[in-house]
């Protein structure tokens, strides 16, 4: 089969978001389908500036063809605009306008999607909110499926959302809590509809000493050093040793990673965070991704950047606990990755998701304030025993709910019941 993903942004380097989600779909089907992603040139979502050249790449066995942007966006007059919508009477013309400010807009994707569609057998969107998709789908809407990454905000509520949410055959939703949001509040037509999530299975990045619920480490099994590998170093053997070395880190981390932006909750964790350790609490706090904001000089407060695949995981296995702040997620790949490496989260209760992945694993916990995040904060640092049967929780989640393989044999199911059509 040949099959088009659409996409506002694509690349390696963006670790976050729908767009993370779309490349790791992406890259899995690959192996068995040919893929394309068609997408932009854009690499900044603030304002959608040409940064990749225009024209057709290969990442890691997925074509990658992109277009460029027709403008970019004037972000205080787009929230302008956006205040004002979202508050007022208007037109179905003032969404189109409010859908053209926001971004990206590239009429040169949608030019090629309609010469084009008929070359490819399934065509699947990745977020609801932006132009492509909201114009992309309207194209071949019978071979169509909408990956939503949906959650209730204000821009969700516009017209032209209750327009698109009707149009594709195929709806592949994130979680049943995003499921029952989206059946509850718009007229879904979509002939298969199936709760599918992503798939999750990070390798350990070095091998370490396993430790017992008890908190007491299990004995290393008996091996002679003829049969270590030459690059076994008992010092770095430890479970997250090499980020901690590498930052300079000592005692409990509390991590978040992905955007560092108000929006996702980085201000008031920063805020929340520092109320725990004027509490006396001895964390640090570690952001890595792209820092969208401007971070307060603390000491205990460490910007580590962008980091690889890799670096990434020993980031996990580092963290005490990871963080998940934000109040709109429709999955939260960083709460699934934690779990993966068996890392207890801290979640926003504010998103209905963090705490439905919390409740469903036991391996989180959440809060609605302040004081209950300092609280959380000192009993998941104190308390041993209970990380480690949280992370044990969290591990069996993934692997009962998030293994690859099931993601993508459901995937498969909605492209075999769309050609039958």
């Amino acid at each position: 089969m040949k099959i088009a993903f659409i996409v506002q942004r694509y690349g390696t380097e963006i670790l976050g978001g729908s767009e993370y989600h779309c490349r790791l779909i992406a890259e899995r089907l690959a192996p068995r389908h040919q893929v394309d992603v068609l997408t932009t040139c854009a690499s900044d979502y603030i304002t959608w500036k040409n940064d990749y050249p225009e024209g057709t790449d290969r990442i890691r066995g997925v074509t990658v063809r992109r277009f460029a942007n027709a403008q970019t966006r004037d972000l205080a007059a787009f929230n302008r605009y956006s205040e004002w919508i979202f508050t007022s009477a208007h037109t179905r013309e003032d969404e189109m306008e409010w859908l053209r400010q926001q971004g990206p807009w590239c009429p040169s994707l949608l030019d090629y999607l309609q010469r084009s569609h008929g070359q490819y057998d399934v065509l699947i969107f990745f977020t609801y909110l932006y132009a492509p998709t909201v114009l992309g789908v309207r194209i071949a809407p019978h071979k169509s499926i909408l990956v939503p990454t949906a959650h209730d905000e204000p821009a969700i509520h516009l017209g032209i959302y209750k327009e698109m949410f009707s149009a594709p055959a195929g709806i592949a939703y994130n979680t049943d809590v995003e499921r029952r949001f989206l059946t509850t509040h718009f007229s879904i037509r979509a002939v298969e509809e199936e709760t599918v999530g992503c798939g999750v299975d990070l390798a350990q990045a070095q091998e370490y000493l396993r430790e017992k619920p008890d908190g007491e480490p299990e004995t290393e099994p008996e091996m002679d050093d003829a049969d270590r590998p030459p690059s076994y170093r008992p010092h770095l053997a430890g479970r997250g040793v090499l980020f901690k070395r590498r930052h300079r880190l000592h005692g409990p981390i509390a991590l978040y990673g992905g955007r560092i932006d108000p929006g996702k909750g980085c201000e008031e964790l920063i805020e929340y965070f520092s109320s725990y350790v004027q509490d006396g609490g001895e964390a640090s706090l570690v952001l890595m991704g792209v820092k969208l904001m401007p971070l307060p000089e603390e000491p205990f407060i460490l910007f580590a950047g962008r980091l690889s695949d890799q670096e990434r995981v020993q980031a996990l296995e580092a963290a005490t606990v990871v963080v998940v702040p934000s109040p709109y997620e429709s999955l939260s790949l960083l709460a699934l990755e934690s779990f993966a490496v068996g890392t207890p989260i801290l979640a926003n209760a504010r998103s209905e998701v963090l705490v439905d992945h919390c409740q469903k694993s036991n391996a989180g916990l959440y809060y609605a304030d302040r004081d209950e995040f300092v609280e959380a904060m000192k009993l998941l640092v104190a308390d041993h025993r209970l990380r480690a049967a949280m992370g044990a929780n969290g591990r069996a989640y993934v692997r009962k709910n998030y293994r690859w393989d099931v993601i993508l044999q459901k995937y498969e199911r909605m492209f075999t019941k769309l050609r039958a059509r």
